[in-house]
């Protein structure tokens, strides 16, 4: 695991005191399964799910089960069938109603409407219904974007080091990025981690130590943005004190296919073999 360390300068005491006088949540005795960011993308979804087949005990989504993609439907049933925990993306608010549109990019909007008006009412429904983060459950922390913030990218050591003072858990996971990676914290020292598998690997494993902090992101199932198209997702096993990060090819000229059928905005369709 290549990882780059970035000194943190935290001056007040009173901060490190909070962080570590609070008492930590019970490490899971199960597999968790972390979806993030599925925007819509069924073959994607069915990829990830096949490959970590018989590897996890029950499943959490950190938001944006919709937009962008062809297949609002299938994979908000998906969801449903497997019991999947599920928090709101920025993306589920919109196309709901929750949220405005106007600082959507024209792009993304288009896809808001056509998503809104495919939804059956009963995922619609279940969609609005969807908590916001941040959530605890099994010994983890969800949120979408930022501990603070759920609709806030966190891209930056800075922008990560706020949450992870903040956070409840000794382990947070958040997307919005689509960007497989995150950030540890330990002795007000805050390290980068660069923890995607290479090309002809299927994961990387991140052992968790006890005593310091994460806050990790297991990529965009339906739209990675990190430069590797393969569908990203992570296994959480904390009580073996192991996070693996996933990435698993799928068809994406389906995909596109469907998305053209459907008419939705062709820089939409022409990102996915790129992974950007």
């Amino acid at each position: 695991m290549a990882s780059m360390l970035q000194h943190a300068d935290v001056s007040c005491i009173g901060q490190l005191v909070h962080l570590y006088s609070r008492s930590f949540s019970p490490v899971p005795r199960m597999r968790i399964l972390i979806l993030s960011d599925l925007h819509s993308n069924a073959t994607a979804l069915d990829a990830v799910l096949e490959a970590a087949k018989d590897r996890w005990d029950l499943s959490v989504c950190l938001g944006d089960v919709v937009g962008y993609g062809p297949d609002p439907n299938s994979v908000t049933a998906r969801l449903r069938e497997l019991g999947t925990t599920t928090i709101r993306g920025n993306h589920d608010k919109a196309v709901t109603g929750l949220m405005a549109t106007e600082d959507f990019n024209p792009v993304a909007k288009t896809a808001v409407d056509w998503t809104r008006a495919e939804l059956k009412p009963e995922h619609m429904a279940w969609l609005s219904a969807l908590p916001k983060g941040p959530l605890e459950t099994d010994g983890i922390l969800l949120v979408h974007g930022a501990v603070q913030d759920e609709d806030e990218y966190v891209f930056t050591p800075e922008q990560a080091l706020e949450g992870l003072l903040d956070s409840n858990a000794g382990v947070t996971f958040f997307g919005h990025t689509h960007q497989q990676g995150g950030f540890s914290y330990q002795d007000a020292h805050l390290e980068i981690l660069q923890i995607r598998p290479r090309a002809m690997e299927s994961f990387a494993a991140l052992r968790v130590e006890p005593a310091r902090r994460y806050l990790l992101n297991p990529g965009s199932i339906g739209q990675p943005r990190d430069g590797d198209p393969r569908a990203a997702f992570a296994i959480a096993d904390l009580e073996h004190e192991v996070v693996e990060f996933w990435r698993v090819p799928y068809d994406v000229q389906a995909v596109q296919k469907r998305m053209r059928s459907a008419h939705l905005p062709e820089p939409l369709v022409q990102r996915l073999p790129l992974g950007r």
